[in-house]
């Protein structure tokens, strides 16, 4: 039992704390969906937990274990809810066990250690369980990284060793080569026994090579894991705030359903533990300020359940955290009179705006409610986030809509981030690119590269992405280094949509830990942070935010102070050999705000094209001389109009003329005979460049 003999409850404590936050969550589950399968998993779950601890001599979280089993028991088969009692007797439980657990990971004397304060946890906000236990694994980590870089370095004298037994080879090859010139002085035997030698050192040589190369990528990988196992996930703070959602809604009589979004991303414990304590207050002033009482909500229309989503995005280097409710919003009558009366506000002055009002609520010491209780009316909840936001460097902002909801949302900056990267080559550089972002890699031909280079877009899955060359923005301001050339695309999620740069290269995906510049490094926008990689080096980390920026600004001429939202569409230039038609889509189109200019055919069209820049291309198929399918390939042939996206509009429905068209170039294939015109202008929204 006690391995090493020295800590018995070692892996029970870890597995422990596993089963807590998965009862945890599981109650909560249950308290929302109801039902034998739900029950089903907390009784294994409970029943896990009792074995464990019977085993381990731990008969108080046993018994307690077994007390949750008897609550759950009668309901293995039963479709409806539990009732309120039974929730709060297992939320109890819960509590009771979780408390000798983490008593259980306290550094006290063993007749301490086994039993626990009967008193319940104190009102301070908790840490996140996985975050405090991360702390105790991180010298167990450090160690393991020293040892990743001792065996690394250990590594050098095999890689020399490898170049030793290649020059082996050679020579051996050599010899081999000079005794069968050398017939007349040599035995076949000889021969023989240097062929063999030859053979022998190539094979070894190759074996060896190949089994130093697997050695070092697998000391990457484990040394990228073990790094990231100093990363915290951020749904282990979910349970937490899901469960303070759940007791501020049963205190104030409310229905209310917690949502969260974004538990993978990973993030040093020393953030996750403040920004969970703040937002334990935000969640609560959420249900007891925001969310409405359910006859209140009815009249209004809403769902008599409130909901509470949580969300976590990483934004470059920053994750943002975003608690949005659907109740009330924030009472700016009430705010506006308790700032008057504390004398925030000046009397008889202008009347604050909104924003101001919601300004005064992150000064702390503001609050709305009637009265003092467990979870309200001290008016220090939002003051508490602001001090994490002043804590960790970040920004915080309020943001209500009157009968509709309120936001608080917080911004911090990452030290370490944990990611799989996508690794590049430009320009000689090798960098890597957060996988997240990427949404495709396209092989390009020679011709589609100077095509999207000279247009600065690429035409991609029915959209024309702004395109720029990485090493350009690499290296601006200064000569870009002779490479192979351009080889690729790297289509990129932006937050005005899809976007693309072109690489020499792909050279594959690799797990890391990214970490911030050095404050005295000067890099280019496009660069967010450095990791490491096997041999010490420092690899370059790119900025999704960063390249968006940049590709913009270079389809703007290098002017940033100009906003791309003004970008204005260029002209569309309609084809069809039908009077009819050609009025109707010009129509539509200069309805929607678009310039328009009419060609009655084919060759008509290729004429028009090849006189003006326009954004779209909309033709039909079945013309005299050259039909929509010509005119779409001969513009896909033509450099400076290859990246002009084409809708066909035509009578044929069939399978095989949409195939034809997509192989033809076009972007989209609309039949006239399902006309729709909102499907039309929708197309033409999502594929028309701009200026």
């Amino acid at each position: 039992m006690a391995e090493g003999g020295r800590d018995p409850l070692r892996y029970f404590r870890i597995e422990a704390r596993e089963l807590i936050d998965q009862i945890s969550a599981g109650v909560l589950d249950l308290d929302q969906r109801a039902g034998p399968e739900p029950v089903a998993r907390l009784l294994r779950f409970a029943h896990t937990l009792k074995g464990a601890a019977r085993v381990v001599r731990q008969k108080d979280i046993a018994d307690r274990a077994h007390a949750f089993e008897e609550v759950l028991v009668p309901h293995r088969t039963d479709e409806g809810s539990l009732a309120a009692e039974e929730m709060r007797e297992l939320l109890r439980l819960n509590d009771e066990i979780a408390s000798y657990v983490s008593a259980l990971e306290k550094p006290a004397e063993p007749e301490k250690a086994a039993a626990p304060p009967d008193v319940p946890a104190p009102e301070s906000d908790p840490e996140p369980a996985e975050a405090a236990t991360h702390r105790a694994s991180t010298r167990d980590l450090d160690e393991l990284l020293d040892a990743i870089g001792e065996t690394n370095a250990r590594m050098a004298p095999l890689r020399t060793g490898c170049s030793t037994v290649e020059r082996l080879h050679r020579s051996a090859v050599n010899l081999a080569d000079q005794l069968r010139l050398d017939r007349a002085g040599t035995t076949t035997a000889a021969r023989a026994a240097a062929e063999r030698l030859a053979g022998e050192l190539g094979s070894a040589g190759r074996r060896f090579t190949d089994a130093v190369d697997q050695i070092e990528r697998e000391l990457d990988d484990v040394r990228a894991k073990a790094e990231g196992l100093r990363l915290v996930p951020v749904g282990s703070v979910f349970t937490t705030l899901r469960r303070a959602v759940r007791d501020a809604a049963d205190s104030e009589g409310r229905r209310v359903r917690f949502v969260s979004r974004g538990a993978g991303i990973r993030m040093g414990a020393h953030l996750l533990g403040p920004v969970s304590g703040a937002f334990l207050h935000v969640v609560r002033n959420a249900v007891v300020h925001g969310i409405e009482p359910e006859d209140v909500r009815l009249a209004a229309g809403k769902p008599a359940e409130g909901t509470i989503t949580l969300e976590v995005e990483r934004r470059g280097r920053h994750a943002v955290f975003r608690c949005v409710d659907d109740g009330r919003g924030f009472d700016l009558e009430a705010l506006r009179s308790t700032a008057l009366a504390r004398g925030l506000l000046p009397s008889g002055g202008r009347p604050p705006d909104t924003d101001e009002l919601l300004r005064l609520v992150l000064q702390g010491g503001i609050s709305t409610s009637p009265s003092v209780t467990e979870v309200s009316g001290r008016g220090i909840g939002m003051d508490a986030v602001r001090e994490v936001a002043v804590q960790l460097q970040g920004e915080v902002a309020v943001r209500s809509e009157p009968g509709r909801g309120a936001t608080v949302e917080l911004v911090i900056p990452l030290a370490l981030l944990a990611m799989t990267g996508l690794i590049v080559e430009a320009g000689g550089t090798v960098a890597t690119l957060p996988l997240d972002a990427v949404r495709a890699c396209v092989r390009l031909s020679p011709e589609e590269v100077t095509a999207a280079a000279a247009s600065g877009r690429l035409v991609h899955e029915d959209s024309a992405a702004p395109f720029l060359p990485l090493a350009e923005a690499l290296y601006t301001g200064s000569t870009v280094p002779d490479s192979p050339g351009i080889g690729a695309a790297v289509v990129i999620n932006g937050d005005n949509g899809v976007f693309a740069i072109g690489v020499d290269r792909l050279a594959g995906t690799s797990a890391l830990v990214a970490r911030p510049l050095p404050d005295l490094a000067p890099a280019a926008p496009v660069i967010g942070s450095v990791a490491v990689d096997a041999d010490g080096n420092p690899r370059l980390v790119l900025d999704p935010l960063g390249l968006a920026d940049e590709v913009l600004r270079n389809l703007r001429g290098g002017d940033r102070t100009a906003a791309p939202a003004v970008a204005e569409p260029l002209p569309i230039l309609v084809v069809d050999d039908s009077l009819t038609t050609r009025m109707l889509e010009r129509s539509i189109l200069e309805s929607a705000g678009y310039e328009v200019d009419l060609a009655a055919s084919g060759e008509e069209g290729l004429e028009r094209a090849a006189a003006r820049s326009y954004g779209l291309f909309l033709t039909d198929i079945d013309m005299p001389g050259i039909d929509g399918f010509t005119f779409v390939e001969r513009t896909r042939a033509d450099p400076k109009l290859a990246t002009v996206p084409a809708i066909l509009v035509s009578s044929r429905a069939s399978a095989a003329d949409r195939d034809r068209g997509r192989a033809a170039g076009a972007s989209a294939y609309v039949v006239k005979g399902e006309f729709d015109q909102e499907q039309l202008l929708e197309h033409i929204r999502r594929l028309v460049v701009r200026t």
